[in-house]
């Protein structure tokens, strides 16, 4: 796997998606001190994820990955943190119950700071500056200061997603995700809307379960694994200097490990073989996600996945589509037959929201709710009709009662988009939309367990 590969050699490559530095010495120097930071997550921890992504890989298991588009430094709230948290628990606990699989929670949390843009530049009233990546890299305002980059953001950016990361973990294990909590997950403006009491209704039976079980003598003080969960981190792996200064090598295995995320992805503009990001992250023996989107051919991506994946192991490569709601026919079952037929080991999840955004009429970029559910079933019919498991979805989603996605029952409208759009970049859905495409998706993964089960005893 590290056949002439360093942590840099992926600098000897074209690359693409990357910032213009202006002062060379100072990028090197928050390098350095990057290099001596301590890691965010740990070489087992990775290892733990890619173990269940293997199992997800073989139908055992189904792949939850949401969180902001973009995280911002002037948003970063302990309050913000713990409400995507909750409504990623809240997710899962649906998605468990509904469909009686485990759900393995990833968030794109605690690193998601870069953001690939399609120009290097926007003109706003006849002035031209760089294009916004992420406030890793520069600043949102439309101002000369604020766009151009600057290599210290790095530094912040590890500072806010170290904090996360250590309330993330608080969160995780130290009794918050506790099942005999399952009532209180459920948010004051979510709970008072159609999915809030349909939820409850929901928790309310596990509560009556976990009754009855505590009544035999199991519970959350003898079965550690009812009073606390595993969740990972991720972010698309874009700024590769940033990257390439908190990998390591681990000490128990000595594969070198990129200690920023427990996994990372590469999007679909910088999935060229032959270039940067791919080379960077072939040495890295994290758990690996490839965007594929409607240019991706078959090829292609079977080249790709065995350069990240020579050894064909399970839970290495998740294949995360964006194909645009009906798009998804014309493009998956090619890519899928291929896999099959190459005996390729990946994990298949649904990114339903890049290909689906659109600008509306009072000029907000969105993304309407039900086209993103379309991709959804779409996605799932084209694995029921190819025999294969349907393994997770991708979402861009937020905690906050945000406006930016049209659509969901409690509907947001293209008139009130305005009243609480606060993302720095792309649309997310808020927590009642997203729990309201959960319902939904527990019913798809039902149905495809149960023809699954069906299928078997035919059998």
């Amino acid at each position: 796997m590290l056949n002439n590969w360093t942590p840099g050699s992926w600098r000897n490559l074209p690359i693409k998606q990357v910032p213009t530095y202006r002062d060379a010495e100072a990028l090197k120097t928050v390098e350095e001190t990057l290099g001596n930071f301590p890691p965010l997550v740990f070489a087992g921890e990775a290892r733990l994820l890619k173990k269940k992504l293997g199992e997800v890989s073989e139908g055992r298991g189904f792949l939850l990955q949401g969180g902001d588009c973009a995280e911002s430094f002037a948003e970063f709230h302990p309050n913000n943190i713990r409400d995507t948290f909750k409504v990623l628990l809240q997710m899962a606990v649906v998605l468990t119950f509904g469909a009686n699989l485990p759900v393995i929670k990833v968030g794109r949390l605690a690193g998601q700071f870069a953001k690939p843009r399609s120009a290097d530049t926007e003109t706003i009233d006849g002035v031209e500056l760089p294009s916004y990546r992420g406030d890793i890299i520069n600043g949102f305002d439309f101002t000369p200061e604020d766009r151009i980059p600057d290599p210290k953001r790095m530094l912040t950016a590890y500072s806010q997603a170290a904090s996360t990361l250590n309330l993330l973990r608080a969160f995780a294990q130290g009794g918050y995700a506790d099942l005999n909590l399952v009532n209180q997950w459920n948010m004051g403006f979510v709970a008072s809307r159609p999915q809030g009491e349909r939820y409850k209704e929901m928790a309310d039976r596990i509560q009556d379960a976990l009754a009855f079980m505590k009544a035999c003598g199991v519970s959350s003080e003898n079965t550690p694994e009812m009073a606390k969960t595993d969740f990972f981190t991720s972010h698309e792996a874009l700024l590769l200097p940033y990257e390439q200064a908190l990998t390591r090598v681990d000490s128990t295995s000595g594969e070198y490990y990129n200690t920023s995320a427990h996994m990372l992805w590469i999007g679909d503009r910088t999935r060229d073989p032959d270039e940067a990001h791919v080379e960077f992250l072939r040495g890295v023996a994290n758990p690996l996600g490839v965007k594929a989107g409607p240019s991706q051919d078959p090829e292609t991506l079977i080249r790709l996945i065995d350069k990240l994946n020579p050894e064909n192991e399970a839970g290495r490569i998740t294949v995360i589509c964006r194909f645009g709601a009906g798009n998804v026919e014309k493009h998956l079952p090619a890519l899928i037959r291929k896999v099959e037929q190459e005996g390729r080991k990946v994990v298949w999840s649904c990114d339903p929201m890049h290909g689906n955004t659109i600008k509306s009429s009072t000029g907000y970029k969105t993304r309407p709710f039900d086209r993103i559910l379309s991709e959804v079933r779409e996605f799932f019919g084209v694995h029921k009709a190819e025999g294969t498991h349907a393994g997770g979805v991708h979402f861009e989603m937020t905690g906050k009662d945000v406006t930016e996605c049209l659509g969901g029952t409690f509907e947001v409208t293209e008139e009130n988009l305005s009243d609480r759009y606060h993302t720095a970049c792309d649309p997310r859905l808020n927590a009642n939309q997203a729990l309201e495409l959960t319902f939904l998706m527990a019913e798809m993964l039902k149905d495809e367990r149960g023809n699954g089960i069906a299928a078997a005893a035919a059998s």
